[in-house]
């Protein structure tokens, strides 16, 4: 069963914020998967899993609500209509209008998986260091050190490139007059953290995999649990390469079944 744009907040002088919410046949409330996608901050929509998904046929979501899972599937605002903090607003806002319709939607707000690939990992990061009820963080080559990512692009022999129809970079306009640091993963890591499943490329030409490297040291040194995979030759996004993408989602399935259910379906 899928329930399609429902509205989660109306912040005025904005469009609608709007998730959908997938869900297999499991009775009882279900643990939620919240899934926030990518795009640079600039692009991107609820819809899509990322491109090396586009042709699975049944979709990452259904996949993940036939194994027990309800799946939310969120929109926020981008970069071209708001700035830092607001993506990470929103998706707090998905949150808690998740937890005040939990009852009707029997869903166990108790047993989140928050999952995100590229800008939707960077903010899924920051979302599972600060939102009560999650369990584990699945976080797919997102950003999660501002202040250092010109330094690993440099030490990986890349530089930062103007996001599609600008000339500024993603950074750039996601930020605006918002800190790298408060913006970063990193600096919000806690005691107490969740679980955290980090997968990146070791060839990713956006964001280098030394991102995820300082993110998993900064877990570790706090004291939590951290899961890193680090893979040879793989680019942003799994392009190009359809079977590391199914490695990649069976992973982070088997890693969100382990927090909810102990390793097994519901």
């Amino acid at each position: 069963m899928t329930r399609r744009t429902l509205e989660y907040a109306a912040v005025p002088g904005f469009r609608p914020l709007l998730l959908d919410l997938h869900r297999g046949q499991t009775p009882g409330p279900a643990p939620l998967v919240v899934f926030v996608h990518g795009g640079g901050w600039r692009v991107g929509s609820r819809e899509s899993f990322g491109p090396m998904f586009a042709d699975w046929s049944p979709s990452p979501f259904e996949r993940l609500a036939d194994a027990g899972f309800a799946v939310a599937s969120v929109d926020y605002r981008l970069t071209g209509e708001a700035p830092f903090p607001a993506q990470l607003d929103d998706v707090s806002a998905a949150f808690a209008w998740l937890r005040d319709h939990a009852g009707e939607l029997d869903l166990d707000t108790d047993r989140i998986v928050v999952w995100g690939e590229s800008a939707g990992g960077h903010l899924a990061a920051l979302a599972g260091l600060r939102e009560p009820g999650v369990v584990a963080v699945v976080d797919w080559y997102g950003p999660a050190d501002l202040t250092a990512l010109e330094a690993d692009l440099a030490e990986a022999g890349l530089v930062a490139q103007p996001a599609p129809g600008s000339i500024e970079t993603r950074e750039a306009l996601l930020l605006r007059d918002a800190s790298p640091a408060d913006a970063s993963p990193v600096t919000h890591v806690h005691t107490g953290a969740p679980p955290f499943l980090l997968l990146h490329g070791k060839s990713d030409r956006f964001v280098p995999c030394a991102q995820s490297r300082r993110l998993a040291e900064a877990l570790t040194a706090a004291g939590s649990e951290v899961d890193l995979r680090l893979f040879d030759g793989a680019d942003h996004m799994w392009l190009g390469n359809a079977d590391l993408a199914a490695t990649a989602f069976d992973l982070s399935l088997e890693f969100a079944r382990t927090h909810c259910f102990g390793g097994h379906v519901a």
